[in-house]
Parts: structure tokens; C-alpha cells; sequence
């Protein structure tokens, strides 16, 4: 596939590998996330990294995934889907409290699932088209619960 190919590199001869990141004051390169991953919530960047981040924070979590879901007034919003550490429960409340500490509101999830555990492909990699999948029925409820 020639095209898709030339649409991989840059002018310049550089490989575009989707991911995103940001160089500091010291020129360490941070990963933020990839770009087809990336929300954009009523005009604002999420960055699902961030989120995911802050979320594995917390205390009763083990893992997260966060997608972006289709939205009436802003586009897309985030949703995060959560697993817990054995043994542990995660309060949905608690969790979203202590997101509001480290988060701007845009990028609070609207909605928060528990689930087992996250679909993965055969190396390993968070399958997010499959969560959209599997959780479009649970958003569209969240959505019909605010009106």
C-alpha cells in the first residue's frame, strides 16, 4: 500500500509513529499518549494517558483503560473503564472524588465502569475499539440518566 505508506513519514524522511509526547526544560521526551487515542472534549485535549495515570493512583485499583464516547454537547467525553486489585472494591464516589483533585473537570470521566478485566490483543495492548464496543450500551444509558 504505497500511499499509506508515504502518509507515514514526514516530508523530511521521518517515521510517524502516532505517539504523542512533549520535551522539558531538561530534554527528556514524556509520553503522553497516541494520537488516535486522543479525546477532544467541547474543543479541550484529554489525553487518556493523564487520566489513566491518575486513576492507577488510586489505592483499590489495578489497572484502567480510558476511551472517549460520543457526546451530544461536547463531541466526545471520557469514560474510564476500571479493574480492581483482588480483593479490593473500587467506590465509584470515593474514586471520583479523588480524581477531582489532580484533574481539570474536562477531564473527569462522565462515567466509570468496573469490569474484570480489559480486552487485550495478542501482544498484550488494551484493545480501546473493543471497550467502545462492549460499553456504548452503558454510556448510552448514562446519557439518558442526565436528561
Amino acid at each position: 500500500m504505497p500511499e499509506m505508506t508515504r502518509d507515514c513519514f514526514t516530508a523530511d524522511g521521518f517515521f510517524r509513529t502516532g505517539d504523542l509526547g512533549r520535551m522539558d526544560e531538561d530534554g527528556y521526551i514524556h509520553i503522553l499518549g497516541r494520537s488516535k487515542d486522543l479525546i477532544i472534549s467541547g474543543g479541550f485535549n484529554v489525553y487518556p494517558r493523564e487520566v489513566e495515570d491518575c486513576i492507577d493512583r488510586f489505592e483499590a485499583v489495578l489497572e484502567s483503560a480510558v476511551i472517549g464516547m460520543p457526546h451530544p454537547d461536547f463531541g466526545e467525553a471520557v469514560m474510564a473503564v476500571v479493574v480492581a486489585r483482588r480483593g479490593a472494591d473500587v467506590e465509584v464516589d470515593a474514586l471520583k472524588r479523588f480524581l477531582r483533585r489532580s484533574l481539570a473537570s474536562y477531564k473527569l470521566p462522565k462515567c466509570i465502569a468496573i469490569a474484570k478485566e480489559l480486552p487485550r490483543n495478542a501482544l498484550g495492548k488494551v484493545q480501546k475499539d473493543r471497550l467502545r464496543e462492549i460499553y456504548l450500551p452503558l454510556w448510552r444509558e448514562h446519557l439518558e440518566g442526565r436528561k
